[in-house]
This record gives C-alpha cells, sequence and structure tokens, in this order.
C-alpha cells in the first residue's frame, strides 16, 4: 500500500494528538491535583481574565487533541481497510479494535464527565465551594481513569499496529 500525504499528515497528527492528550494527563498524575484557589477570592479583573485565557486555551487544546487522536485513527483504520474489522473486534484487526473502543471510552470520558465539571473547578461556570470540591473529586477520579486507559490503549494499538495477535 502506497502512503499519501494525507494518510503522513494523519499519522503525523494522530501521533501529536496522542502524546498532547495522554501527556496532560500524565502531568495531571504527576501534580495530583486538588482543589485550591489558583487566584485570590477577588483578583484584578486583568489578572483573572489573563488566568481564564490561559486555562480555557490549555484545556481546550488538550479536549480537541482527543478528537484529533479518534478522527485520524478511525480514517488511518478506514484507509487500511480494516475499519470494519477493528470495530467488530474481528481478525487480525481485533487487538488494534479493543485499543480503538477504549480510546472511545476515554474520549467520551474527557467530553461527558470530566470536561463539565472541571468548568466548575476552573471557574468557567459559576459554582460554589462544596460544589467545587465535588467536581474536583470527580475530575480526579475521571483523569486518573483516562491516564490508567491510555496504557492499555497504547498497547493494544501499537501491538494491533504491528501484527501482534492476542491469540
Amino acid at each position: 500500500m502506497e502512503l499519501t500525504i494525507f494518510e503522513l499528515a494523519a499519522r503525523w497528527l494522530h501521533i501529536s494528538g496522542v502524546i498532547i492528550w495522554i501527556g496532560h494527563n500524565w502531568v495531571n498524575v504527576v501534580n495530583n491535583p486538588v482543589f485550591r484557589r489558583v487566584l485570590p477570592a477577588d483578583p484584578p479583573e486583568a489578572a483573572r481574565e489573563v488566568f481564564i485565557a490561559a486555562s480555557k486555551r490549555e484545556h481546550g487544546i488538550f479536549r480537541h487533541a482527543s478528537l484529533v487522536v479518534w478522527a485520524t485513527g478511525i480514517f488511518l483504520l478506514w484507509r487500511r481497510g480494516d475499519l470494519v474489522e477493528a470495530l467488530t473486534l474481528t481478525g487480525s484487526s481485533a487487538v488494534i479494535g479493543c485499543g480503538a473502543w477504549i480510546g472511545m471510552l476515554m474520549v467520551a470520558n474527557l467530553w461527558l464527565v470530566l470536561w463539565p465539571h472541571q468548568k466548575k473547578v476552573l471557574g468557567f461556570v459559576e459554582a460554589d465551594v462544596a460544589e467545587r470540591l465535588r467536581c474536583a473529586r470527580i475530575t480526579f477520579l475521571s483523569s486518573r481513569v483516562n491516564t490508567v486507559l491510555s496504557l492499555v490503549t497504547l498497547t493494544l494499538m501499537i501491538v494491533g499496529a504491528h501484527g501482534g495477535s492476542i491469540l
């Protein structure tokens, strides 16, 4: 199979997205986040705006990297002719398919569990301290789940992409 410019770009984007997405999860594991005020209770408006803008940019890159990884992964499986086998977990694509399904679970966890709660923790959405503490615990656990799943996903996708089999 000839490697086209689209495949090369998709592979580059896929790997870059994985590094950004999983790297952000690993940083959270190393830093062991807990809810604490980053800014004073009543910061100057300019300081608050700079913090919010930087946080939105960082978390936006992280979230959208997950979509880039998902989309380029689906494209690469389709281009190889392995998409149906991978998604139905059949044939030689079953291993990479397991990684793809776990990756989709991670994307869903990020967008449907972690992000709605993280917005409250970061102050993008108004919430009282008790609600922020509750959301901080949920984001902590959700991030840990994705970090652990990232190890499994990477293993399955590397083994599956290089001809490995679980049988």
